[in-house]
């Protein structure tokens, strides 16, 4: 079975308002890169990917006119994808859902939210102590995590929760004091964002539950200088590292690599600075597994058009990736 998580950028302006596919030769909302163009390359994307059940992050929006799961679905069956059912589960407010495709002859799917006293429904809100003021402060999740139970044909169970975790990008600051001040307080938050999702993994793991946790954190260990203000990244904990193996989540690309500092490191996402006029690649999304899981994965690996020499020498595909989002796909085979 293959699991993959894929942000795809601007995928809600691939529809009308009305939830009409805009399959033409009009500009896309990403750069030089046709609205016809970038929907061909996401089908082309998804088609080689085979993913058995792939996360959509930022998958199109769902309002009263039209519908995440209708979009989706018209889009498989459009360009005859077998990943063929959506899952959506709470919507918000930013355009950006987080859904489900998935084949219904390998799999079934079921939103199922958790609650308990301790962590509630991320759908609410948590108190905790962001600053270390001695002040409870609330936290909230813009877009709340998907939360799947899976079930395969040989009646096996797993738990699945889906992730987009807050930016810490200083989106709006004029100066370089703002900036800093909105990178601390979008650190803070998305912290306690991820204190929050540990939260639920530590219940389903004492719970003896098979559990996935995917999608794109936004961080990754030794992303940036924040990190050695806050102690761990975000990634780091959601998969529990420095704790016992029972309770770790594995993903190998959520780890620092020993190698030397100048040593080259994964990447699924790749950004144009303007202002540089070049590229920055980070390592964002992840496909994390419990540790059952894990010991029967046998391959992750990140679609990246210029990282895998085996995408490389499929021009068809490497363009297709370069068209279809900023961010690419990353999977793992559990046998």
């Amino acid at each position: 079975m293959r699991i993959a998580t894929w942000n795809i950028e601007w995928f809600n302006s691939l529809f009308d308002r009305n939830g009409a596919l805009l399959d033409d030769d009009q500009w896309s909302a990403r750069y030089n890169v046709t609205r016809s163009q970038q929907t061909g390359a996401i089908a082309i994307v998804m088609s080689a990917l085979e993913a058995d059940v792939l996360l959509v992050v930022e998958a199109p929006d769902d309002n009263h006119r039209h519908k995440t799961v209708d979009m989706l679905e018209a889009f498989a069956e459009r360009f005859g994808l077998r990943q063929r059912r959506a899952l959506l589960g709470f919507s918000n407010d930013t355009q950006q859902e987080l859904a489900l495709l998935y084949d219904p002859d390998v799999v079934t799917a079921r939103h199922d939210p958790q609650s308990s006293e301790a962590w509630p429904r991320f759908d609410g809100s948590l108190r905790i102590d962001l600053d270390i003021d001695a002040r409870m402060d609330t936290v909230t999740f813009s877009k709340p995590p998907l939360e799947v139970v899976l079930g395969t044909r040989s009646g096996e169970v797993m738990r699945m929760i889906g992730v987009h975790v807050k930016s810490k990008a200083p989106h709006g600051a004029t100066s370089l004091e703002t900036a800093t001040r909105m990178a601390i307080e979008n650190r803070r938050k998305q912290l306690a964002q991820s204190i929050w999702i540990r939260g639920r993994v530590e219940e389903h793991l004492a719970a003896g539950d098979s559990l996935i946790v995917l999608g794109d954190f936004n961080d990754g260990p030794g992303l940036d200088e924040y990190e050695k203000l806050f102690g761990r990244s975000g990634v780091e904990i959601v998969a529990g590292e420095g704790g016992p193996d029972a309770v770790r989540l594995r993903d190998p690309h959520a780890r620092l690599s020993k190698a030397h500092h100048t040593a080259a490191a994964p990447s699924s996402a790749r950004f144009y600075l303007v202002d540089q006029k070049q590229y920055f690649s980070a390592m964002l999304d992840y496909v994390m597994l419990s540790p059952d899981l894990a010991a029967r994965a046998t391959a992750w690996r990140i679609w990246h058009p210029f990282d895998d020499p085996h995408i490389y020498r499929v021009p068809e595909l490497r363009e297709a990736l370069l068209q279809a989002s900023d961010h690419f796909p990353v999977s793992v085979d559990i046998d």
